[in-house]
């Protein structure tokens, strides 16, 4: 009795794990170590700006070259928009291209950005591009502020139209922004906020030059008529935290803590992010999850969540599922790019001036999942463009699972070349109603071949 009723046990837990497994969405991003993430709603889609850790550091410490974007209508698969602005798109920075933070006005986005300055020092640029995802260029050819601890900037346009940055570390600074978004109010000039236990919260661990729990990474937003500041919090390692005013410019009240210190492989700072996004609160933040994550290869991921009845933001618990739910559905009848990824082991993301940003370095045995797939009455074709040096690779298009129901094949044929492309196409079986699609390859070699878009067709 006590074997089988220990037997039923562990067949319950493993069905438990995979269904969790099979759920999992954090860290959003799997291709490339993102970090400090910026989103940010238009035009019913949401863009992620986040900052890049590149996979091998230098000295140990971070190392963050550019600022990428992805995109999503759904919030549970994400678009890679590549490589969207490089410090050396700076022609005064030297380096650390850390976290920054996008917004539109006037049919421009803006993109306040810290970097480090050729000859040493702090500096806050800001970017400007005609299209949310790039390219962006130095609007002034100068910083827009420096000095010592600018990092991290924030950006806010208020209901009547001022605009707000504040940023800083271990200090926190503001300026009003004039309308053009590339200069400030100089009468007002830089304000420094009091931070103490009452505004910013208490820091047990006590540290020259910091008075509060404040750390970095403010994120300012505005909801039903108050005024939000999160923030990483307490030192290293970094939990997040948030203050409350009745103004833009406070006097701000300590909150309460909305996250705790990630226990993640060394990720010892977070970065906080929100947005509503169709009538639903999200928190983004960064972790270490990937499997070859450290404190210096960070990873972007997302938790919803509701605020309490009296304005106030929940403790809110880090996990593997983040996001379940989709906002909306797939449609695959139309254009999708394949580096529209919910899940995906294996492989990376390049850009080529012909196609735009494609997905590459296809190993035997990698995939991608595609949430949320709505295929109303079903589909019976199945069409992807792809380039291929060599010939004897397959994707396998499966629902449900990595190992779920075989849709059909398709046998990628040699094109000539990893940068030649063409349109193939397989017959598949009918699926009917809302599925996760799983795109399996095959093949006996590294570097199969290059995918760039899919398509099904009724």
């Amino acid at each position: 009795m006590q074997k089988t009723k220990t037997k039923l046990i562990l067949v319950i837990s493993l069905s438990v794990m995979i269904r969790v497994l099979g759920y999992a969405q954090n860290p959003i991003i799997q291709t490339y170590h993102t970090a400090d993430p910026a989103p940010m709603v238009h035009d019913g889609t949401v863009y992620l700006y986040t900052t890049h850790d590149e996979d091998s550091t230098v000295n140990n410490f971070f190392t963050m070259n550019d600022w990428r974007c992805y995109s999503s209508t759904d919030m549970v698969n994400w678009t890679d928009h590549g490589a969207i602005l490089h410090y050396k798109d700076f022609s005064w920075s030297r380096g650390d291209a850390w976290a920054g933070q996008c917004v539109y006005r006037n049919g421009k986005y803006y993109f306040y950005v810290p970097v480090n300055q050729k000859g040493g020092g702090n500096a806050i640029g800001v970017a400007v591009s005609d299209s949310p995802t790039g390219p962006f260029k130095d609007a002034i050819g100068e910083p827009l502020l420096i000095g010592y601890g600018y990092i991290d900037p924030t950006v806010f346009i208020d209901d009547d139209g001022q605009a707000y940055l504040y940023w800083g570390n271990p200090n926190l600074w503001y300026v009003k922004l004039n309308e053009d978004m590339v200069s400030y109010d100089k009468e007002v000039g830089i304000v420094q906020e009091p931070l103490n236990d009452e505004t910013f919260g208490y820091r047990s661990k006590k540290i020259q030059n910091r008075t509060a729990a404040y750390e970095e990474g403010p994120w300012f937003f505005k909801r039903n008529s108050k005024y939000y500041m999160l923030y990483p919090a307490g030192g290293v390692s970094e939990h997040l935290a948030y203050s409350i005013s009745n103004g833009p410019t406070g006097p701000w009240v300590y909150g309460d803590t909305i996250m705790h210190v990630i226990q993640n492989k060394g990720a010892f700072t977070n970065h906080p992010g929100y947005i509503d996004f169709k009538g639903k609160s999200y928190l983004f933040y960064h972790n270490a999850g990937l499997p070859d994550g450290t404190g210096f290869r960070r990873s972007v991921c997302i938790e919803p969540f509701e605020f309490n009845a009296d304005g106030s933001i929940p403790l809110i618990t880090p996990t593997k599922e983040g996001v379940t739910e989709s906002a909306s559905n797939l449609n695959p009848y139309a254009r999708v790019e394949a580096e529209t990824i919910g899940w995906s082991e294996g492989q990376k993301t390049l850009g080529s001036d012909e196609v735009g940003v494609y997905v590459t370095k296809i190993d035997n045995g990698d995939y991608i999942k595609v949430s949320s797939v709505d295929f109303e009455k079903g589909a019976t074709k199945f069409e992807a463009s792809v380039a291929a040096a060599t010939p004897g690779a397959k994707i396998e298009i499966r629902i449900d699972a990595k190992d779920g129901e075989l849709l059909g094949t398709l046998d990628v044929k040699n094109t000539g070349g990893n940068q030649n492309w063409e349109t193939q196409s397989c017959s598949i079986k009918k699926a009917k109603g809302v599925h996760d699609v799983y795109f399996v390859f095959k093949g006996s070699t590294n570097d199969l071949f290059n995918f760039d878009w899919w398509k099904m067709k009724k």
